[in-house]
Order: structure tokens, then C-alpha cells, then sequence
């Protein structure tokens, strides 16, 4: 089965980095076959363009070689894997605009013959978000959590009713112990390895 990593960090040493590379090793020793997407490395750019928002609702929406990419693999995942640190209250501005690229009509969702919207992600079964924060636990919950709110409710709703949804993040990343650092990538190989 196909899992899926996103990876949103601009430094290959940072933690997100780590937790990337724990993610991709549990999910190997469970079976999985394993492809990263390092947003990043790849040189992927967030903006939509004006001429992709114009072809978004039209016969063909993705038109650029790298976006198709990544759209076909999503399109045959198992696992989504997202792994990115929270900025400013929620999602990279990368990791936001490849949701906004590669989630288009007829991979994201689809519109059916009335034009109701329907999940497009069916074939994904288990969806989850790795994440660390500067502030802690308490102060990320009083403002929502938007970047898991994003994952978590609104992408899941692409993919159906019975996709299960985990969370691992490491609240105040800044003063966390060496000790909590591990302790972090070690959860990550260890739930990402139970299936």
C-alpha cells in the first residue's frame, strides 16, 4: 500500500525534517511502499498562477508536469502523511499552496451529475498530521488549530467518512528537552509502524 509524505520545511536539519525521515521509516517497517514529497527540495511553488486559477473548473485543471506529479500520487495513496511546523497559527504558506494546486476538481473532490461536491480521495484510508509549535498546548487549542483543523476536518472531508485521522505534535517546540525532541520521533516511528 502507498503512503505518502508531504514534507513543509525549507531546512533539511530541522526537526520537521527528523520527523519526516522517523515517519517514512515506521511506515517502511509496517510495509508500506513510501514516497516523500519534500515541497522544498523539490523546488515546488506555492502561488497558484493566474492561467491555473482560469483552468481550475475547466476539462483539464493541472497543467504544470510537477503538480500532476504529486496529484497522481495522492491519487493512489493509502496513507496521506503531512509533516510541517506551525507557523503563524496554521499551515506554511508552501504546504497551503500545495493544497490549493493539487487538490483541484477530480482529485480533491469531484462534482457529480448535479453538481453536488463529493469526496475524490476515497482511495485514502488513514490521514495524519505531524506538526511541532512554538506555544503550548493550551494556547494552540484557544486559536483553533488551523493548520490540523485544515488536515483533520476539511481534507478529510475528501476522502470520506471512514478515514481514520491521528495527530503527533510537539507543543513548545522552543524550550523542549533533547529528551522530549526524541521522545517526539520516537511516537512518530512507533504509530506510524502499528499499521
Amino acid at each position: 500500500m502507498l503512503a505518502v509524505v508531504v514534507v513543509a520545511h525549507p531546512s533539511s536539519a530541522s526537526l520537521t525534517h527528523a520527523a519526516a525521515a522517523r515517519a517514512e521509516a515506521g511506515l517502511q517497517a509496517a510495509g508500506h511502499e513510501v514516497v516523500v514529497l519534500d515541497l522544498y527540495a523539490v523546488g515546488f511553488r506555492a502561488a497558484m498562477s493566474a492561467a491555473e486559477r482560469e483552468d481550475y473548473h475547466g476539462e483539464v485543471p493541472i497543467t504544470d508536469p510537477v503538480v500532476a506529479e504529486h496529484a497522481a500520487l495522492v491519487s493512489r495513496a493509502a496513507t496521506l502523511v503531512f509533516v510541517y511546523p506551525t507557523w503563524w497559527s496554521g499551515l506554511p504558506a508552501m504546504l497551503k499552496g500545495w493544497l490549493e494546486r493539487v487538490m483541484v476538481p477530480g482529485v480533491g473532490f469531484v462534482l457529480n451529475e448535479r453538481g453536488k461536491v463529493r469526496p475524490g480521495l476515497t482511495n485514502v484510508g488513514r490521514l495524519i498530521g505531524i506538526s511541532t509549535y512554538g506555544s503550548p498546548r493550551f494556547a494552540v487549542r484557544a486559536i483553533n488549530d488551523n493548520g490540523r483543523r485544515t488536515i483533520s476536518r476539511a481534507l478529510r472531508l475528501s476522502c470520506g467518512p471512514r478515514t481514520r485521522t491521528q495527530w503527533l505534535g510537539l507543543y513548545a517546540v522552543d524550550t523542549a528537552t533533547d529528551d522530549q525532541r526524541q521522545d517526539f520521533l520516537d511516537s512518530i516511528e512507533r504509530t506510524l509502524g502499528a499499521h
